[in-house]
């Protein structure tokens, strides 16, 4: 009890610090745009020289298909496995269990083989 009251002080601005840390920290910067305003045309003009330019050079890029006619690439093997076709099962697999009858077939069990 004495050592909390001889830091008392200690403790108080603490306690500041960290609220106002966690303040800073939660609070919005006023740096960001509001999401519910549409960009005007000049915002969208500062973007088109990139976009533009990128488009250009994606339209140059050449593709060559001789790669796939190459001995090496016709000596690659398929390491692929086959896909098993499973049974179905239920149609809805969230309804709740119901409990065929069983009055008329027999389970066979271990003790009857």
């Amino acid at each position: 009890m004495q050592t909390f009251l001889r830091h008392k002080l200690l403790l108080v601005f603490s306690g500041l610090v960290v609220a106002g840390l966690v303040w800073y920290g939660l609070a919005p910067s006023s740096e960001l745009p509001n999401l519910d305003s549409t960009p005007t045309a000049e915002g969208s003009s500062k973007a088109s020289p990139g976009i533009v330019a990128t488009l250009l050079t994606l339209r140059a890029v050449k593709l060559d298909a001789t790669i796939f006619s190459q001995t090496t690439f016709t000596q690659l093997k398929d390491f692929s496995t086959d896909i098993v076709s499973e049974p179905v099962g239920r149609p809805n697999p969230f309804a709740p269990l119901t409990s065929p009858s069983t009055s008329n077939t027999q389970t066979q069990t271990p003790a009857n083989r």
